[in-house]
């Protein structure tokens, strides 16, 4: 092994070791806790100027501000970790007839053949209200044909729903984490707003990507609102992708999948001790040409 094939070993060994302290689980109740830890995990992707997924960057080619402040990187792995994954998907009465049967396969697809055996998923769906359709589920291939249950019907609560999936990460097994989220409507039913529902995904914490159907046949008033998505997605490190047609969904879930297979995972210790103020996070690479995403802060709670 050479000399940098073992320094990645050694980092996600040292990363996996960080996860079994925050995360244990209890077999007789099913239940997740954490343990207190001061370490900030950062996952980030880093792509070209053509937007081309860029691999195989060491620790030293990163940089963390904290609010600014430069910090120490303890603990980095630039090799695919476990992720928990959530899918949310539209089942207005919008979604009916040949939509829905595009999403259920591109759904399908996602996670029989783009996920591993050792990530773990859950489905959620919503109309004019949430409804989670699948726990969480290790593998996630167990998960195949789950939304041939749902049949779409009412209006769109997209903010709500974001929300009641954002409670469910509290209960993930893997740091790692990502929520996928498909919409061809504007929001017409949530008592949530989209400042708060954004604040309750920081919070949560997961990585977040939208695919918006954004037909130019559908009526203005009720067109998927793209920007409202972007507010969502560009904090948590995650996108929004547009779309013409549910067809496409197939296309858009791949590229999902294969983003959160060439990320990376960096870690801090904080100089400051917890005091529950949102404090910035940015993450660069040392060397021009490349631009990163990562989660824009967090929440420093108690």
């Amino acid at each position: 092994m050479n000399h940098e094939a073992h320094e990645a070993h050694e980092s996600l060994r040292a990363f996996l070791a960080f996860a079994i302290v925050v995360f244990f689980v209890v077999p007789s109740s099913g239940q997740t806790f954490r343990a207190r830890v001061d370490t900030v995990q950062v996952t980030v992707t880093v792509t070209d100027a053509n937007g081309r997924l860029i691999t195989g960057l060491a620790k030293d080619d990163f940089e963390i501000l904290e609010d600014g402040v430069p910090q120490s990187i303890s603990v980095f792995t630039n090799e695919r970790v476990p992720v928990s994954l959530g899918v949310l998907i539209d089942a207005s009465d919008s979604m009916r007839g040949q939509r829905i049967a595009d999403a259920r396969a591109a759904v399908d697809q996602f996670l029989t053949g783009l996920l591993e055996r050792g990530d773990e998923a859950f489905v959620a769906a919503f109309n004019h209200q949430p409804r989670l359709v699948a726990p969480w589920t290790r593998p996630p291939s167990a998960l195949e044909g789950e939304l041939g249950r749902v049949l779409p019907s009412g209006g769109t609560a997209l903010y709500d729903s974001l929300v009641a999936s954002a409670g469910y990460f509290g209960r993930r097994l893997h740091p790692r984490s990502a929520l996928v989220v498909v919409s061809d409507g504007v929001d017409t039913a949530s008592d949530w707003t989209l400042h708060r529902t954004r604040e309750v995904l920081q919070r949560a914490d997961p990585l977040v990507y939208a695919i918006a159907v954004d037909s130019a046949a559908a009526p203005i008033s009720r067109r998927v609102s793209v920007e409202a998505l972007r507010e969502i997605t560009a904090t948590s490190g995650g996108y929004t992708e547009v779309v013409k047609g549910t067809a496409d969904l197939g296309p858009a879930t791949a590229r999902i999948a294969d983003e959160l297979n060439k990320q990376y995972t960096l870690g801090y210790v904080p100089a400051r001790p917890p005091d529950g103020s949102w404090r910035s996070i940015r993450v660069r690479v040392k060397s021009g040409g490349y631009f990163t995403r990562a989660r824009r802060g967090y929440y420093a709670e108690r």
